[in-house]
């Protein structure tokens, strides 16, 4: 068994927009498939070691009893439309460690297309969180989701300069 999720699929955008969107709070709450990022509040990022931060509603996956919280997302790698990566900071101890990016590249088969691949990490968590067995927190098919609000939200050209 892995401790990772990968998904791609083809965005009908270029790189750089599909960057731009990952690098504002703002679009991560626009293409969230689970229902746990209501807000968001922070200047888009430009490097790794930003941050901004995530207001959640636990109560969509129904999973664990955290009601509404924030979070902070912080990012720890960061290759101007080609890579962005982060972790969760949050009132939790330990901190969890889990990790969520994207890799972005143009899709070879539409030269204004990207091939955008979502990860999530969870293979460095704490083992406090091991031991409680609620790893992975995001399903393939909430990944998989994901990418198709991407695809949607920045073909509807988001974001508006």
């Amino acid at each position: 068994m892995t401790d990772r999720i990968e998904v791609q699929r083809p965005i009908a955008a270029s790189p750089t927009d599909v960057f731009a969107l990952l690098c504002d709070p703002q679009g991560h709450v626009a293409i969230d498939a689970t229902g746990m990022l209501q807000d968001a509040d922070g200047d888009p990022v430009t490097a790794a070691g930003d941050s901004f931060v995530v207001h959640m509603d636990r109560e969509a996956l129904n999973d664990f009893p955290l009601g509404k919280y924030d979070v902070t997302v912080q990012i720890t790698d960061y290759a101007k439309d080609e890579l962005i990566a982060w972790t969760i900071v949050g009132q939790i101890k330990p901190q969890i460690g889990h990790v969520y990016g994207y890799r972005i590249e143009p899709d070879p088969e539409n030269a204004d297309g990207s091939l955008v691949t979502s990860f999530y990490d969870w293979s460095d968590i704490d083992q406090h969180w091991r031991d409680a067995g609620i790893f992975p927190v995001i399903s393939e098919t909430a990944l998989r989701g994901t990418l198709g609000i991407l695809d949607r939200t920045v073909r509807r050209g988001y974001p508006r300069g």
